[in-house]
């Protein structure tokens, strides 16, 4: 069976990892990477970098190279890929899991500030601080650059392009982060205000922590529902387990 992993989150990577492990007979393993990140940390087996060319040239790709069963492991905020894979499987006749690290949740002593959209984050910040710890990608900054009384530190793995606050630093990193750096990147920037979108795991978890030690208000995006239908799974051991089965229906084992 040919397996298609819709990639670029950890969870892909290691799904990869187990099923070269396994190398069961016959398993073929694609992941397929959106091209984004200029130099990203490429997982075991076959890999593909770039767009499909929406659900139909998905559609296309899974029929033109026999794939047997798709795992959407994309990050949590990439919901038109996900929309894509629903609508592309279901063309090809193919069966169609979603895997999602959970979802952060707060608890005693965080100030949380939901937001469903960054759109709706940038407007809660200038009643919340001046300086900002922003965390939510290069792709989103063009919702809070009209927010020119506001200063931000921008983190992400690449340089972000304009449009973008006109008063900030960019801090180019890759997680995971440790607490004790979080709590001295808050410190030494003066940050009085973090936003983050709720894309759940470890590796970035510690500036949560290290603004509710803080007292800090935290502005998170909430993450969009998988489409409806779609089975979904929390690690990668389950999406392994559920390939196997998959692969059994199909070979009729």
């Amino acid at each position: 069976m040919h397996v298609l992993i819709l990639g670029g989150t950890t969870e892909a990577r290691r799904l990869a990892e187990l099923l070269a492990v396994d190398a069961l007979p016959g398993l073929r393993v694609t992941t397929s990477l959106a091209g984004r990140v200029t130099a990203p940390r490429l997982p075991p087996g076959e890999v593909r970098v770039g767009g499909f060319g929406g659900a139909d040239g998905l559609a296309a790709w899974l029929t033109e190279h026999r794939v047997g069963a798709v795992v959407d492991a994309t990050h949590p905020f990439a919901g038109v890929m996900s929309v894509h894979a629903v609508t592309a499987a279901a063309t090809a006749r193919i069966p169609l899991l979603a895997l999602r690290r959970p979802g952060w949740t707060p608890v005693a002593g965080d100030v949380w500030h939901e937001a469903g959209s960054l759109e709706e984050a940038a407007g809660l910040l200038p009643s919340l601080g001046r300086r900002v710890f922003l965390t939510t990608g290069r792709m989103g900054l063009p919702a809070f650059a009209d927010l020119d009384d506001l200063w931000f530190l921008v983190r992400s793995v690449d340089a972000p392009g304009a449009p973008a606050p006109s008063r900030r630093e960019v801090l180019l990193d890759r997680g995971p982060f440790t607490l004790d750096g979080e709590r001295e990147l808050l410190r030494r920037h003066r940050i009085d205000v973090v936003v983050t979108k709720d894309s759940g795991g470890a590796a970035t978890a510690p500036k949560l922590t290290a603004a509710r030690e803080a007292g800090l208000p935290v502005v998170v995006v909430r993450r969009p529902p998988v489409p409806a239908g779609v089975r979904v799974v929390g690690g990668p051991e389950q999406a392994r387990d559920w390939l196997r089965r998959a692969g059994d229906l199909r070979t009729g084992e």
